[in-house]
């Protein structure tokens, strides 16, 4: 996640108080260069540090970074989470943490990492190493403790003012922070509530009774439909002494929020009691489906959707509203709370089991569904889900005869993880679940072809040829087809010979078996190994052929590659100039729609290649300057696949133009939008390039294209940055203009717009 509890725009609320805390973490932030806000859970540390964040952004010019930990498990992931906030692939030849260094060494950055506390040790071994080598960077933490770090700053974050003993009136008690929140939530959950002279004594000596916590004050108030504050202090009262008994190792502070949400436990009903234990199994947001799932062995259906309700209603569960329909959380301290109650009643296994099975499913699902019109939608469905799938894995690798369910999932849709950047995260789990399973377990050697393959996607060819080594060492006919798509691939990399007989092997396989969505990059290395020797008549027969069972399928995403394989085929091997360009610019046009960047990195080298090919040396540098940028967005390098038309066409390039004119024009095409090489009308752009204040240029653009009713993946297409990038920026313009959703940015926008002119 690259979103903390209340970092998020789907759960906002009003903010109270803590201009304070903000403005001394502020000050912190010019003096050190890592503060670690610490507190119980709870207490508003990550809602505090989005504040905070979103106030600091003209400090940092080049961006505020919010990676959120809460949802990670394994700390081995910790820096691969940052890379996915950055928008970074991992498909060079570097590991996570070296392209997360390349990335922010020479920036001006602030980087949030929420929610340390459960891998402390990992999260301070890496801020040490980026603040010792990103010179410009500021880290902003959150955690139940220090992390340890030399220059640390640590700053303890207290809850709420709460009013003295003396408070009875309406006066004495508003003026303090935890009677406004208290009312604020109340309010929400019961618009006719009101702070009266009447309840002012008891909302004052409730808040005092849960010490002022927000996340206590506001389970509190999500009880004042049922319960008068009276009622609620007087329970409260009755109950704490008891609730409290059994955690007397724990702070005070920390009693009190344990009592306060065993109290919400003991009122909710049996069934949404169940709902809460086994919900708490998620790592991140989930659906209905999968609540439904995971609470079946306790909950039918129907019961399910009622104490999904329910808990919503009681401020349990969060409602998130999201482009793939409409999910649920779990605040961190309420999710370790389920957690225990699971873990005493001895069914924290067989609940984790029915949600590793929900995604084994989901996967399975998506791997048949991929190709076709739907990839777009189970690309967004998977990426939602990216944490409990890890989870999920997770929990396969570390029980006893399941790494064989962690084979079967990380090498069912390889698609989605090279689309998320991730080759070396999946070939990590391949690598790990290969470690674990039985010698004879199933898949294994399609599991080390996969795994060969991504190897090759990061230049690693020894590594691939060794693990495709161990799995002809398998005899298992079904992987047969798998092999021979590595080995073809790894000889194309290498310049190798057998790489089109490797390819054409497996495409007949692949086909045989009906597997089209498996043949179709078999065969577009087929077809750029048949031109390598050559054959162009052999090379357009195949791309052919491959963009008709594209077609047929409405798959954009493979269209796209067939479409590239035809651009390189014409432009790089000396077929039509023309139809090769054109190639490139319909490829383009598909990725530049979807959140692809290296692909688009690709085919923007490619156009370059054509002007090279023409002679036009000033167009050739300025569209190889924008494809750097591309690459450099993704962390990844123009080696793989084509890397010898890159090298010979990037090289006549700067020899024809000299080192200087060429470095000119590189440099005005690193700044140039790719979606401008396609001359897009000018409607398809955002209207007004003025900064809206209190927003920054950025934050006033993207505010713009929010108020045009574009979703933060649409924007991230628009912009050409990461969808994490533009969901934090959406974030801190709801910070910053104290706004709650996406329809009052747009009023706000729309009011600042000239007559006639459109949106800003």
């Amino acid at each position: 996640m690259c979103a903390g509890d209340g970092m998020t725009t789907d759960d906002l609320t009003s903010y109270v108080g803590r201009a304070g805390d903000e403005t001394e973490v502020r000050r912190l932030l010019g003096e050190a260069r890592l503060v670690t806000l610490t507190g119980p859970g709870g207490v508003g540390k990550t809602r505090l540090a989005g504040r905070v964040a979103s106030s600091v952004t003209r400090a940092f010019p080049d961006g505020v970074i919010v990676a959120g930990l809460a949802e990670l498990r394994d700390g081995t992931l910790v820096t691969r989470t940052l890379a996915d906030c950055l928008g970074l692939h991992d498909t060079a030849a570097r590991t996570a943490l070296d392209t997360v260094l390349a990335h922010l060494r020479d920036r001006r950055t602030l980087l949030v990492l929420d929610n340390c506390e459960h891998l402390v040790g990992w999260c301070a071994e890496l801020a040490g190493v980026l603040l010792r080598q990103c010179p410009d960077l500021v880290v902003l933490a959150t955690s139940r403790c220090s992390l340890g770090v030399a220059g640390e700053r640590v700053m303890p974050i207290a809850p709420l003012a709460v009013p003295p003993e003396s408070a009875r009136t309406v006066g004495d008690a508003i003026a303090y922070d935890a009677v406004r929140l208290f009312v604020d939530r109340a309010t929400e959950v019961l618009p006719s509530f009101r702070l009266t002279e009447d309840n002012a004594a008891a909302v004052a000596g409730l808040c005092r009774q849960l010490d002022g916590l927000p996340l206590a004050v506001e389970l509190a108030a999500a009880r004042i439909r049922a319960l008068s504050p009276g009622q609620i202090a007087d329970r409260m009262s009755a109950g704490l002494a008891l609730l409290t008994t059994g955690a007397r190792s724990l702070p005070a502070r920390q009693r009190s929020l344990r009592a306060t949400i065993e109290w919400s436990h003991s009122l909710c009903t049996d069934a949404e009691r169940a709902a809460w234990e086994c919900c708490s199994v998620f790592a991140g947001a989930f659906d209905l489906a999968a609540a439904e799932d995971v609470c079946a062995a306790r909950l039918d259906g129907f019961a399910v959707l009622d104490a999904v309700d329910g808990l919503v209603d009681k401020s349990v569960l969060l409602r998130v509203e999201g482009a793939t329909g409409v999910r649920f959380r779990l605040l961190e301290a309420l999710r370790e709370f389920g957690q225990e109650r699971l873990a005493a009643a001895g069914t924290a296994g067989s609940v984790a089991r029915r949600h590793r099975d929900h995604h084994a499913r989901l996967l399975a699902q998506a791997d048949a569904e991929w190709f076709g019109p739907r990839r777009d939608e189970w690309f967004g469905r998977l990426s939602d889900r990216h944490a409990d799938i890890r989870a999920a894995l997770s929990w396969s690798l570390r029980e006893a005869g399941e790494a064989v369910v962690a084979l079967r999932m990380a090498s069912s849709v390889i698609e989605y993880w090279l689309a998320r950047g991730a080759a070396w995260e999946v070939r990590e789990w391949l690598d790990r679940a290969l470690a674990v399973a039985a010698e004879d377990a199933p898949g294994r050697a399609t599991a080390q072809a996969r795994a060969a393959l991504c190897a090759a996607l990061h230049a690693d060819l020894e590594g691939a040829r060794q693990r495709l080594e161990l799995a002809e060492a398998i005899s298992d006919e079904d992987a047969v087809p798998y092999v021979c798509h590595a080995r073809a691939f790894v000889a194309l990399l290498a310049i190798e010979p057998h790489a089109l007989e490797n390819a054409a092997e497996a495409v007949r396989i692949f086909g045989e078996r009906g597997e089209v969505r498996k043949q179709l990059h078999p065969m577009f290395i087929q077809a750029v190994a048949t031109a390598f020797r050559g054959d162009l008549a052999g090379a357009r027969r195949l791309l052919d052929v491959m963009l008709h069972l594209c077609e047929s399928a409405k798959d954009e995403s493979y269209r796209s590659m067939a479409l590239f394989g035809l651009g390189t085929v014409e432009i790089f091997f000396g077929g039509d100039l023309g139809v090769g360009e054109q190639a490139m610019r319909d490829a383009l046009e598909i990725d530049l729609r979807g959140p692809d960047v290296l692909s688009a990195a690709y085919r923007v080298d490619g156009l370059a290649w054509a002007s090279a090919r023409r002679e036009d040396w000033p167009s050739a540098a300025r569209l190889f300057g924008t494809a750097a940028t591309l690459w450099e967005r993704c962390g990844a390098e123009p080696d793989i696949a084509v890397s010898l038309a890159h090298r010979e066409l990037l090289a006549a390039t700067r020899g024809a133009l000299g080192e200087a004119r060429f470095e000119e024009a590189f440099a005005e095409g690193r700044r140039r939008n790719p979606h401008d090489i396609l001359a897009a009308p000018a409607c398809s752009e955002p209207a007004g390039t003025a900064v809206l204040p209190p927003l920054t240029r950025r934050e006033s653009e993207i505010a713009r294209l929010v108020a045009t009713g574009l979703s933060n993946r649409e924007i991230a297409v628009r912009l050409v940055i990461a969808q994490r990038t533009a969901e934090t920026h959406v974030q801190h313009i709801l910070n910053k203009l104290d706004l709650a959703n996406r329809t009052q940015v747009a009023i706000w926008v729309n009011e600042r717009a000239e007559p006639g002119s459109g949106p800003a």
